[in-house]
């Protein structure tokens, strides 16, 4: 598909609706506020692979590369069936098909950076006179692409500063963090091209994940290379259908041939609640202890049914003695442990928990607080974070919004901005040009600054003319987001 239709409608006669002589539109994008309790900043990630991927891969491949004449009669054919008789015409689409690149810049800070409310991540703006249109021509294809990955890489920081918290508290290990928070949410997302960057900007603050293909995306356009760095990981695990298949009346043995025939070294997660997870607790475990012990590895339980917390931090109020306990608890009874140097009981290493449904970061925190009140190390449990944290969000999660704030008209900049009256100053704008700088450890915005300051401060020009300047990797934005 033509690149240039990748667009709101509403877009494609901006050009002509802009004033006579206009030659530049600079725009951000920036997050205006958050809906999230305690987060004040976001993480910005996935520009680099916007760049990459539409701006110059599907540009060259399915617009420059095509055969001009082509290229516009399709163009003519949707915007003229699509609007019925305009004057939108193909002209300009056919002089930048002539000139061969993008002539855009892109300025932006640090992928995985920490960004406050307000500040622009990037910056963009035109550099050929007759192509100001394309400015905001992208705010559509480019908001429905970033806005998602810097969502998920916040939301990802936040449970990894829950357990950070905790595990420094209560663990022997908080280097388990790495792999405390697990990805489970490739099946509930949005669509394929979701799934995947949502993924890969959950593995900037971890390594675990089950979406196979967020792997190869930070290969392809962040420079990782699985057999020299670990990008992500898991376990073998089964799921409910395998378990079922084994019978109710067969689960036991279902268990045992799982541990001592398919999986007798090594870690292995086994979904325990597909009928009763207490009997598999107080029936089955004790039962087969002593092939837990033997094996060389880890054995997992994984309930994911009911209320997390207080399943595996037990219910107070529940009916049978195991509900009250737990699942780390019961644990706990049967195979032991030891107590760490914090004074926190750490499960021996031949058995775990793992809970893979429903959790949210109020929900990761109420377990880490339990399980702590309890006198457990917070990394008894790792959490499975799927979509019911990663899909219910929304570009206003953040207010994120890509605006224009500066302009040139006849030779003369204009310093534009939005503040509607109507608004509770959400969406009130910046003005003209942009800047910004770092105050103790923190961005700030200084805008209305000439174009000598706008070369100064922390945003960095990354692209320019179809060139990609700066390329990160993977390993660079890893340490950017733990500053």
């Amino acid at each position: 598909m033509n690149p240039l239709l990748l667009t709101d409608g509403y877009k494609v006669d901006h050009r002509r609706q802009y004033p006579t002589g206009t030659t530049l539109v600079y725009s951000n994008w920036t997050p205006r506020m958050s809906r999230l309790e305690n987060i004040d900043e976001v993480v910005f990630f996935g520009l680099q692979y916007f760049l990459k991927k539409y701006v110059i891969e599907d540009f060259e491949k399915d617009f420059f590369s095509q055969a001009k004449e082509p290229v516009l009669k399709k163009y003519a054919r949707r915007i003229n069936n699509y609007l019925g008789p305009n004057a939108v015409g193909t002209d300009h689409i056919a002089r930048l098909h002539d000139l061969g690149y993008i002539p855009m810049v892109f300025k932006a800070l640090p992928e995985g950076s920490s960004v406050p409310l307000r500040v622009p991540m990037f910056t963009m703006y035109n550099t050929v006179d007759e192509f100001f249109w394309l400015t905001n021509y992208f705010e559509t294809l480019l908001s429905t692409t970033i806005w998602m990955p810097c969502n998920s890489a916040t939301i990802a920081k936040a449970y990894r500063r829950i357990l950070d918290k905790f595990a420094e508290e209560t663990s022997s290990t908080p280097e388990f963090v790495d792999w405390q928070g697990h990805d489970f949410s490739m099946r509930g997302m949005a669509g394929l091209e979701a799934a995947i960057v949502s993924g890969a900007a959950h593995l900037l603050s971890f390594r675990g994940t089950d979406t196979i293909p967020s792997i190869d995306f930070l290969e392809e356009y962040y420079g990782a290379d699985s057999d020299t760095e670990l990008i992500g990981g898991s376990v073998a695990a089964t799921e409910h259908s395998v378990m079922s298949m084994g019978t109710d009346t067969g689960e036991f043995k279902t268990f045992k041939r799982l541990i001592t025939e398919v999986y007798p070294n090594g870690i292995v997660s086994i979904v325990s609640d597909t009928w009763d997870l207490w009997k598999v607790l107080t029936n089955f475990l004790p039962r087969l202890k002593s092939e837990v012990l033997a094996r060389d590895g880890k054995l997992v339980i994984r309930p994911d049914s009911g209320d997390p917390v207080k399943i595996i931090c037990g219910n107070p109020e529940g009916k049978i003695e195991s509900e009250k306990k737990g699942v780390i608890e019961l644990l706990w009874d049967e195979f032991g442990g030891k107590v760490n140097h914090k004074g926190y009981k750490e499960l021996d290493p031949h058995i775990g928990a793992i809970y893979g449904d429903s959790i949210t970061l109020e929900r990761a925190e109420k377990i880490c607080k339990n399980l702590k009140s309890k006198g457990f190390a917070s990394t008894n449990v790792v959490l499975g974070v799927g979509s019911f944290t990663y899909q219910y969000n929304t570009r206003d999660t953040f207010g994120f919004a890509m605006k224009a704030t500066y302009g040139e008209v006849n030779g003369e900049g204009r310093e534009i901005y939005k503040d509607p009256v109507t608004d509770d100053g959400t969406k009130k704008s910046a003005r003209g040009l942009m800047k910004v700088v770092k105050e103790n450890g923190s961005f700030k915005l200084i805008d209305c600054v000439s174009w000598e300051e706008e070369k100064q401060g922390e945003l960095k020009e990354i692209f320019r003319d179809g060139k990609l300047l700066i390329n990160q990797s993977l390993k660079d934005i890893r340490e950017q987001i733990i500053c």
